[in-house]
């Protein structure tokens, strides 16, 4: 009985916190540049908790559905290094954070080694993207779905078209990225640039609710073992270095700032969703569209601080 009204004291404190954190999304603006993400409501502000016993508890508009955009390439990493090996990914792409734009073009074409610094920019995201096993687009996003599905434990989880749709029509600053990289031999000859991008705006544009969020990196934090029945869906050493790069260079020029004011192993998308892994503990999700200036979500980014401050969830 002390546990469950332990439980119910904390439901209530996490749902106050949402909703006093809800004021910081009229500080924001939703992402336009892929069109069909300005449609997004600017007020949205949900948060779900995976916890321990495999539940999931959701707060204020936890049950709207929204695209991963640049947080799956969590997903994907953890992916391609299952699929091509370590070595194989990390010849390709780097380890460091970048202090430039997560889109840059520049930044890749003045380094003396075209080799994309980590795998949180796009370029090393479409790096790592073309890593992902299948001999053809339609294989690589099957493959990238039933990986997702079982992260989630969600069978009907998919990618929302009509974004993808977007997101690929606009997608010229990738298409120069990718481009640049088949040219400098870090994306294989082989690879054609438009199928490519076919399954990185299809990755971008999966969709899921906080609940899914939370639960796939509840996984993380926990070695990488699902929730119900302990098997490795992830191995440990990759869930373990995933963590590490949220850590450095997940909210792209916020990371640091982030992990000093939090110290929770996050990542961020431009459609205003943000996973949080906290070791042995809960996975969190945030969904709320309206970003700050460095493309990260206003509103996601002080709930994140809050929750750890409240509850003393840094890792440091």
């Amino acid at each position: 009985m002390a546990v469950k009204e332990e439980f119910r004291q904390f439901e209530m404190e996490v749902g106050e916190i949402v909703e006093e954190m809800r004021s910081f999304t009229h500080e924001g603006s939703v992402a336009t540049y892929i069109p069909e993400l300005r449609h997004a409501d600017p007020g949205t502000l949900g948060c779900a908790l995976y916890t321990k016993n495999g539940t999931c508890v959701s707060f204020g508009d936890g049950e709207e559905t929204f695209t991963l955009q640049s947080v799956s390439k969590v997903v994907a990493l953890a992916l391609a290094v299952m699929d091509s090996g370590e070595d194989q990914v990390f010849d390709k792409v780097g380890m460091e954070p970048t202090g430039g734009p997560f889109y840059s073009i520049a930044r890749l074409a003045l380094m003396n080694s075209s080799k994309p610094l980590n795998p949180m920019i796009n370029a090393g995201a479409l790096t790592v993207t073309s890593m992902i096993g299948g001999r053809t687009e339609a294989e690589k996003v099957e493959r990238l779905l039933r990986f997702i599905r079982e992260l989630t434990g969600n069978d009907a989880l998919t990618y929302d078209s009509a974004v993808a749709a977007s997101e690929f029509r606009t997608a010229d600053y990738n298409r120069a990225l990718a481009y640049l990289l088949k040219g400098e031999g870090v994306i294989d000859s082989d690879i054609g640039i438009e199928p490519l991008l076919d399954v990185y705006t299809k990755q971008c544009a999966l969709s899921m609710s906080c609940c899914d969020l939370a639960r796939i990196v509840f996984i993380f934090g926990h070695e990488g073992r699902s929730p119900e029945t302990g098997e490795q869906i992830v191995p440990a050493p990759v869930a373990r270095m995933v963590k590490t790069f949220m850590v450095t260079c997940g909210m792209y020029n916020e990371s640091g700032e982030l992990a000093i004011r939090a110290g929770i192993p996050a990542k961020s998308g431009v459609s205003g969703a943000i996973l949080g892994s906290v070791p042995d503990g809960m996975g969190i999700g945030i969904y709320s569209p309206a970003l700050n200036e460095k493309g990260n979500s206003r509103a996601g980014v002080e709930l994140l601080k809050r929750l750890s401050r409240h509850f003393q969830l840094s890792i440091f």
